[in-house]
């Protein structure tokens, strides 16, 4: 059958640019939006293929993620990059003591070090944390080729500015970010804006509103809060409750500084923004969505270069994983510093009228170095007020030093690490003050009665 073309407002348009948006988007979004079953386990398939690999190919993984963690710590000397700046420099040699944590794991070395042994600090950091996201990196990136570049961000970019933009001040397509991080994980959507970013698809602010507001963990984390905290009979609201306390906190800091303060520069000074437009919003939409069809490059050679990038991100994240996640849980079990810096935030759970201020204070602050670390401190001791609050911050804060903060540094957004902390401060706050009244408003167990019995 001949290919039938007619034109369009953004060129001609092909049955066959047709056929591509709609089969190769709609792999994309089965690939990060659908969750199935299998093995007993239901999650997206790209979660899916990650646990085929580190269940059947267990082995490879590992050699393969200290290979990743070795690439990581000599590119930097290579590139002659490593000393570009004070930040730089901590990284690059994070980098180096990353590669040597993890060889110290993998061949089993120095069993005298007890506390490195531990399953909570050196086993979860290199198990838990640096495979998954080694291999979610790169192969999020390829399956990513289906998603953003075949006019899928182009329809619904156009269809979600008019919520988008006021409330965020970021564009319609930054929606496919935030529902790539809850389904998927912080490195997807940090690719997915770092992608665009280059592209001039964002301004330099609008990738640092994307890349700190909407780069959370995934629900797979989100269970593994609920579970260790004894939240999953209260699943569904917690989930929901996570999500738009999120997105809540993310649309007040993208209005304050320093976000507000950052420059609508591009990237290179190249923008490629999307044109205004008048008429119908769905018929431009589609328009939109089969003009990029028609323009997308070969699907190899993209799989290829999104392969090459993802690569590089994951040479630049796993090394500092390992160490700055290590640093992290160190401080936090054997020095006093968290327990200090949780008097920060120990008025914002006071005020309130809630028990164990202390403690929450402390949780609050342990959320920089590791977004876990909060869940393991309260999991026994804290009232069931507490443990929701803490597991609603915990993801809300999105930026710690064990993944999400060095996967943003290893991105071309003009992130400096200082706005970074600021901004999660301003994240911790918000969510502490926004959660604990939703929390005393809804009616999960004990949760009441918690309140009326530690409020004076």
């Amino acid at each position: 059958m001949p290919e039938t073309k007619k034109a369009g407002a953004h060129g001609t348009v092909s049955s066959g640019n047709v056929l591509k948006f709609l089969v190769f988007s709609l792999f994309g979004i089965f690939m990060f939006f659908c969750p199935i079953t299998f093995n007993n386990k239901s999650t997206i398939p790209i979660d899916h293929i990650i646990s085929l690999i580190t269940g059947n190919l267990l082995g490879p993984a590992r050699i393969y993620v200290l290979i990743v963690m070795y690439i990581g710590a000599v590119l930097p000397f290579v590139r002659k990059t490593w000393n570009k700046n004070g930040v730089t420099v901590f990284f690059s040699f994070a980098k180096i003591c990353g590669a040597i944590i993890g060889t110290v794991l993998f061949f089993n070395l120095l069993p005298g070090l007890k506390w490195l042994w531990r399953p909570d600090f050196g086993p979860f950091l290199f198990k838990s944390l640096a495979m998954p996201v080694g291999l979610v990196i790169p192969i999020g990136s390829v399956f990513l080729a289906f998603l953003a570049n075949f006019g899928l961000m182009e329809f619904v970019g156009v269809l979600m500015t008019p919520v988008m933009r006021p409330l965020f001040r970021t564009p319609g397509r930054s929606a496919i970010d935030a529902v790539a991080s809850f389904v998927g994980s912080y490195s997807i959507a940090l690719i997915i804006t770092n992608d665009m970013y280059r592209k001039g698809k964002y301004t330099a602010r609008e990738a640092a509103i994307i890349a700190t507001g909407f780069s959370t963990v995934s629900a797979t984390f989100l269970l593994i809060v609920a579970n260790t905290l004894g939240l999953m009979n209260q699943w569904t609201l917690y989930f929901w409750v996570s999500l738009v306390v999120t997105f809540i906190v993310t649309a007040v800091t993208a209005h304050i500084w320093p976000l507000s303060f950052f420059p609508e520069t591009y990237y290179k000074d190249n923008p490629n923004p999307d044109p205004v437009h008048t008429g119908s919003r769905i018929k431009y939409a589609w328009e939109s969505a089969l003009a990029a069809s028609r323009k997308a490059a070969p699907l190899g050679r993209m799989v290829l270069t999104n392969l090459k990038a993802g690569l590089n991100m994951a040479f630049a994240v796993i090394p500092s994983i390992t160490s700055v996640g290590l640093l992290g849980l160190v401080l936090a079990e054997y020095t006093p510093i968290f327990d200090v810096f949780g008097y920060v935030f120990y008025p914002f759970f006071k005020v309130f009228g809630v028990s164990q201020a202390v403690l929450a204070g402390k949780a609050a602050a342990m959320s920089l170095p590791e977004m876990f670390l909060p869940a393991v401190l309260i999991a026994k001791t804290a009232t069931p007020l507490l443990k929701f609050v803490i597991a609603v911050v915990s993801i809300s804060e999105i930026l710690f030093f064990s993944a999400s903060i060095p996967c943003m540094l290893g991105t071309e957004i003009p992130l400096k690490l200082w706005q970074i902390v600021v901004i999660w401060f301003e994240r911790v706050v918000l969510s502490i003050v926004i959660t604990i009244p939703i929390a005393m408003l809804l009616k999960f167990p004990d949760v009441i009665q918690a309140v009326q019995a530690v409020t004076p």
